[in-house]
């Protein structure tokens, strides 16, 4: 785990406090996705999250779609295209559909 790394564990290890200080950062490599993802899994995973813990959710959840979406961009398809690309990667049976 590099140094980059380790700050950015730091840093998420409390988000609901670093959003209190406004110091939030954007996501700009894979690493930092995964860090982010963890800490989200984490946070939505509590019963009943405090405010600052559900704006942490919040925040870091348009983070996560941010880059995902840059990084990873999905093409437009129509329903059918996507349709007939799944049945032919997958070759369902007749009796499947």
């Amino acid at each position: 785990m590099g140094q980059e790394s380790k700050t950015v564990s730091r840093t998420l290890a409390n988000q609901a406090e670093t959003i209190r200080r406004g110091s939030s950062r954007l996501i700009y490599s894979d690493a930092e996705l995964a860090e982010y993802t963890d800490t989200l899994f984490e946070l939505t995973a509590k019963a009943d999250p405090t405010p600052e813990e559900e704006e942490a959710i919040e925040l870091m959840t348009l983070l996560v779609e941010r880059y995902e979406s840059e990084r990873y961009p999905i093409p437009a398809a129509e329903p059918v295209d996507v349709l007939k690309l799944l049945l032919e990667r997958n070759s369902p049976s007749q009796r499947v559909i």
